[in-house]
């Protein structure tokens, strides 16, 4: 195997409605693509974290985000697509102010968020899942 590094390029081309806070194009080129399951914010002992609370929870699904990333040996850098998963999308700033001190705000990653009706069970209010692209 050589090496092949990702090149990773976030577009927001002029021909489409202006992106704010995420990309509308992630071109990938080189590297291997990992794909993370839905994260809920439970943590490493497998106990619920934060009832009622969007921010607490965010906060968790990202720190499960950076363990799977670190599982692969790589960290946000490398994300190129976020999809938000969430009861009340009213609520989405609060959520982009925790993915924001995670993710490069200069290059974000294209992301998707979508308002469900419900999770897993009852007392999460987010679930998001992550792809990324790393060197092989």
């Amino acid at each position: 195997m050589s090496d092949s590094s990702p090149v990773v390029r976030f577009i927001n081309p002029p021909t489409m409605p202006p992106a704010r806070g995420y990309s509308q194009v992630a071109e990938v080129t080189g590297g291997k693509t990992v794909y993370i399951s839905g994260q809920i914010a439970v943590d490493p002992a497998g106990n619920p974290v934060g009832a009622g609370d969007l921010r607490a929870q965010t906060q968790q699904v990202f720190a499960n985000l950076n363990a799977a990333l670190g599982a692969v040996g790589t960290d946000f850098r490398s994300v190129v697509k976020l999809t938000f998963y969430m009861l009340d999308i009213s609520q989405i700033q609060t959520v982009r102010e925790v993915r924001d001190q995670f993710v490069d705000t200069q290059n974000p990653p294209a992301s998707s968020a979508v308002e469900v009706r419900r999770l897993v069970r009852d007392d999460f209010l987010i679930e998001i899942d992550a792809v990324a692209v790393i060197p092989v």
